[in-house]
């Protein structure tokens, strides 16, 4: 297909999609009914196509708003269609977020901006997660083989997978564990995945039933902890 055949065969498939769409809901900015990056700007009944930047999609919450976004904040489910990608190095398009190219590369991801990429780094302890674009804990990312190739440990404890709940079934953000060999001492799970170290006060023990320190005479196994230990 020579340039001047295809750049008439566009044309003649840009006019019909302007004939096709109907402004039938008044002014404003309206998504079109197959393709997600694709919108109408309606003005006194006339239809005029406009296209959002390669990556991003057109946003339908509020006709009155001309805005384009990443695909994660919007539904595209009934629109699914996207223009043909520009993609670039470490960009597979033109614009959005991306995982980095190393799959054990978890916690890295790449910023496209008009096909240019940038390195950004999540917060200690997050890994990128692509369906919401963003950071979150490993546990709610969508990438289960980063969680098991890099889940932290001290001391050698690892947070077991899974929720912890009470016995009332409410489920702890930050569960508590009992340390192997200090009656006094515990693990807390921050967000159920990073551990770091507690300690009860002066008298007490890590009571594991309860996740909370407690008389040493309720805690088999520790009922003489201190005074081995003094």
């Amino acid at each position: 297909m020579n340039n001047m055949f295809r750049c008439w065969w566009l044309l003649i498939l840009v006019s019909c999609a302007n004939a096709q769409f109907k402004c039938t809901q008044g002014t404003g900015f309206f998504p079109d009914p197959d393709q997600c990056d694709l919108y109408y700007v309606c003005s006194k009944g006339i239809a005029e196509e406009r296209l959002c930047p390669d990556g991003l999609v057109f946003s339908d919450k509020d006709p009155n708003q001309e805005r384009c976004e990443v695909p994660a904040n919007v539904d595209c489910r009934d629109r699914p269609a996207l223009q043909e990608a520009k993609p670039s190095n470490g960009c597979p398009r033109a614009n959005g977020y991306y995982p980095h190219p190393d799959p054990n590369i978890c916690d890295k991801f790449y910023n496209c901006v008009d096909g240019k990429p940038q390195v950004q780094q999540c917060p200690p302890g997050l890994y990128y997660d692509e369906n919401s674009s963003t950071c979150v804990w490993p546990k709610d990312s969508s990438r289960p083989e980063c969680f098991k190739q890099r889940k932290e440990s001290l001391d050698g404890f690892q947070c077991p997978e899974g929720d912890t709940a009470l016995s009332d079934g409410r489920k702890l953000s930050h569960p508590t564990f009992p340390h192997p060999d200090d009656c006094q001492k515990f693990y807390i799970c921050r967000n159920g995945v990073a551990p770091t170290l507690g300690s009860c006060s002066p008298g007490t023990v890590y009571n594991e039933v309860t996740f909370s320190c407690d008389d040493p005479a309720n805690v088999p196994g520790c009922e003489n902890f201190f005074k081995k230990n003094k």
